[in-house]
């Protein structure tokens, strides 16, 4: 029999860490690399946070170049503004994944 006491996985001290808003939070969108892929996501995005600067964009290719990573990093201001975020994205058809 095991003597480790039953960890309570809801305790506050095993809870995920939350976030502290405002912060720059990076939002990973994996899709097919058509041709509005990008312009999709972007204007998705921007609806919720603004123009974007572009040194904030990171774009990865997959190895044969039919899928597109994007990464975009934004000022977040709380979890509405994630949400919409996020349901936006996964509104866009090419988008197969959104971290």
């Amino acid at each position: 029999m095991d003597d480790e006491p039953e960890r309570d996985f809801t305790s506050p001290e095993e809870a995920p860490p939350k976030i502290e808003f405002p912060c720059l939070y990076p939002i990973k969108v994996i899709g097919h690399a058509v041709e509005t892929f990008r312009a999709q996501v972007l204007e998705a995005i921007e609806r919720h946070t603004g123009a974007i600067d572009p040194k904030l964009i990171q774009l990865k290719p997959s190895k044969h170049s039919n899928y597109l990573s994007i990464t975009v990093t934004i000022a977040a201001t709380g979890e509405p503004q994630l949400q919409s975020i996020f349901s936006d994205l996964k509104e866009i058809e090419s988008v197969k994944l959104v971290l």
